[in-house]
């Protein structure tokens, strides 16, 4: 088949779209999220999505945190993941939470 349409879909100006160009040298490269460090830890007492917002302003003050999730299980604990840059000291933790008015449960994830 020697007759293509061609639909101008693609560039062929230049090296790809956003998605699959190279990038021009490895100081484009984002870092990766490998560098990024993962806890999760459990929370009694928290039944609402008031606790929820308090829990995650205390551990979002601590230096170095990037992200809290909690998925929120009244009547018992709930799991809390915490996101950050570099390792966070579990006293850290336990003060931020505390300082929200609630306890980390006797065991973490």
């Amino acid at each position: 088949m020697t007759d293509r349409i061609e639909l101008g879909l693609e560039d062929t100006s230049s090296a790809g779209c956003a998605c699959c160009a190279v990038p021009a040298s490895a100081a484009d490269i984002p870092v990766a999220a490998a560098s990024a460090v993962t806890e999760e830890v459990l929370v009694s007492g928290m039944t609402c999505a008031h606790c929820v917002s308090s829990v995650t302003q205390e551990l979002t003050s601590i230096e170095g945190v990037q992200n809290v999730t909690v998925g929120p299980h009244p009547g018992g604990a709930s799991r809390v993941t915490i996101n950050s840059s570099t390792p966070i000291s579990s006293s850290a933790v336990k003060a931020a939470v505390e300082e929200a008015g609630y306890a980390l449960a006797d065991t973490s994830v």
